[in-house]
């Protein structure tokens, strides 16, 4: 874990967390919800670089920071990558080696490289519904 000018890692209560877990957060918080189960070898940070100036090194421009938020109960695959910007619902379920980078409401079901949502809890009739 990670943190650099003022970032700060939050997680919650009763998480479970794989080996070679890599999370980084910068100037801002990085929040994984209570219950939540995080895989092996998965990365999840708040911070992206710019890419602006062509002739510049891609470390040396600037920094990006978006908040990033996992919800309760949610489960990361083996693998995943977590990028910056990215809020989960609750009870999301994050496929092995997913590429995730968006908004995605509770009870989806998120896989791919890019990441997307496949399906989704319904909570009225109790099925899983494709996307």
């Amino acid at each position: 874990m990670e943190t650099h000018s003022n970032g700060e890692i939050l997680i919650g209560d009763n998480c479970s967390i794989g080996q070679n877990f890599h999370v980084t957060s910068t100037n801002g918080s990085l929040y994984i919800g209570n219950n939540t189960t995080i895989s092996g070898n998965v990365f999840i940070t708040n911070i992206d670089h710019e890419y602006q100036e062509i002739g510049k090194p891609i470390l040396e421009q600037p920094l990006k920071y978006s908040k990033t938020r996992i919800g309760d109960n949610c489960f990361i695959g083996f693998g995943a990558s977590i990028q910056a910007g990215t809020v989960l619902g609750k009870q999301c379920i994050v496929g092995t080696n997913a590429v995730v980078r968006g908004t995605y409401p509770d009870y989806s079901v998120i896989v791919g490289v890019p990441a997307k949502a496949i399906k989704r809890y319904n909570e009225e009739t109790g099925d899983w519904e494709k996307i």
